[in-house]
């Protein structure tokens, strides 16, 4: 195999709220294939917390306080990293919420908060830094989508709604920016055993029934499951690899048909 392919020593990589989970998972593999690792969050707490964490494998992150739903504060965040490290190669739109209430108890302001962490904000981090990347005729924008991207569940509305409109917005992004050696694709992570998993995959609880049994791989995926394909997304080897959502789930879209009584389940 030709370790070159994903290789990205000097690559300056930003993942969005990557202090933790999937985020840091993402971090440390591009960070081990060589790129300088930025990460933001709004908690500062966080942020410092994580960086022990990072130096564990090896990575001296740099990490930075901004909100990635602020227009001017991410034009700050970003201007401050171009200044301290460079400019950024390689996006990791990553940051992320999800309320689950049914829509007829939702109020029109929990459904705007969902959408602007989880659709507006890659929109405005990948538009700060995609003149840099049309500029130097590179750059790898990945947009962490969802397998609700393309299903709904109750009770998940305002995320379904943002996951989907951000499937799209990886798209056109792709038909806008690809022809300046940009890459803009997606990651819809199956169901991934971390922290906030963890209540859910013990026992006999419901939910982990459904989906042991409905994954073909029969199993839990593993933040490292999307760290290896976000790499892959990151790298020479996908350089025509565009518009694209790479659903990293064990098969269990291949095989998420109705069940009865599923809606009752408890919901992820």
């Amino acid at each position: 195999m030709n370790n070159e392919l994903f290789d990205l020593t000097g690559k300056v990589a930003l993942i969005t709220g990557g202090t933790h989970g999937i985020g840091m998972a993402i971090g440390k593999k591009l960070g081990q294939a060589g790129a300088k690792i930025c990460v933001n969050d709004i908690s500062e707490d966080k942020l410092e917390s994580c960086k022990a964490e990072y130096a564990e494998a090896g990575i001296d992150v740099y990490t930075l306080v901004f909100n990635v739903t602020d227009e001017a504060d991410v034009d700050r965040g970003i201007s401050q990293i171009e200044k301290d490290v460079g400019s950024v190669d390689i996006l990791v739109n990553n940051a992320g919420i999800i309320k689950r209430i049914p829509i007829l108890e939702q109020s029109v302001q929990d459904y705007r908060t969902v959408i602007d962490v989880d659709l507006i904000a890659p929109y405005i981090v990948g538009k700060r830094v995609a003149p840099n990347m049309i500029e130097k005729k590179f750059g790898k924008i990945i947009n962490m989508c969802s397998m609700m991207s393309v299903y709904g569940r109750n009770s998940v509305s305002a995320y379904a709604s943002a996951k989907g409109g951000l499937k799209l917005l990886t798209a056109n992004m792709c038909c806008e920016w690809a022809k300046h050696n940009v890459q803009i694709n997606g990651i819809g992570p199956g169901y991934i055993a971390t922290a906030q998993t963890a209540p859910i995959r013990e026992g006999n609880h419901p939910f982990n029934d459904l989906v042991m049994t409905r994954t073909p791989a029969a199993r839990w995926g593993e933040p490292e499951d999307i760290a290896n394909a976000a790499l892959f997304l990151s790298s020479k080897a996908a350089q025509f690899v565009n518009g694209h959502v790479l659903y990293v789930d064990g098969g269990i879209l291949a095989n998420f048909g109705y069940v009865k009584g599923e809606n009752d389940l408890p919901e992820l």
